[in-house]
């Protein structure tokens, strides 16, 4: 099933997301159903929330840079109930873009590593340490579990400045080639 994108606007983008066990009803469906979903969305990254789901999930997959860096060419990853406990002091500027947000692109500053506790889809527990543009889209995505989206950091001013088309957005506005809701 290829799940409806929420759009900014939508309090589940801004609710902080709780913690999921083993036993999550069809867990295993809703990763594939994501997967599915963001495929046909053309994103590389999507957290439960931007489906309307206020669980700890994401998925990231890299591959379209695959071309470009032959190290993502099958970069595919779960995250379940992840906690980023270690960020570089080293940031670098990206220019960010959101399913939840379409057609906004912000350049939006992130440390360039980070270390950090998940699960996988078989709830085996991992620590590990992520650099480069998978750092990048994960804490992208860890954001949306926090209840923030990309535009909440930039500089107050380039906010204020975006206000008009995030209202836009929120108001319904908008055009994408992707199912919304």
């Amino acid at each position: 099933m290829i799940y409806p994108i929420v759009i900014y606007g939508s309090q589940t983008l801004r609710n902080k997301s709780v913690d999921i066990a083993p036993d999550y009803p069809e867990l295993k469906k809703l990763i594939d159903d994501m997967f599915l979903t963001l495929t046909e969305a053309s994103g590389v990254g999507l957290a439960a929330p931007q489906i309307g789901k206020n669980i700890r999930l994401f998925i990231v997959d890299c591959t379209p840079w695959g071309d470009d860096d032959p190290e993502l060419a099958d970069y595919k990853k779960v995250f379940i109930n992840a906690e980023i406990y270690e960020v570089s002091e080293e940031t670098d500027l990206f220019n960010e873009g959101c399913l939840s947000l379409p057609g906004l692109h912000e350049d939006v500053r992130r440390p360039v590593a980070i270390r950090m506790r998940y699960m996988d889809e078989n709830f085996v527990e991992h620590d590990e340490e992520f650099d480069g543009l998978p750092a990048r889209v994960i804490q992208h995505e860890y954001d949306h579990l926090e209840g923030k989206v990309f535009t909440d950091r930039v500089s107050p001013l380039r906010r204020n400045l975006l206000k008009g088309k995030m209202t836009k957005l929120a108001n319904g506005k908008y055009r994408c080639a992707y199912k919304t809701k």
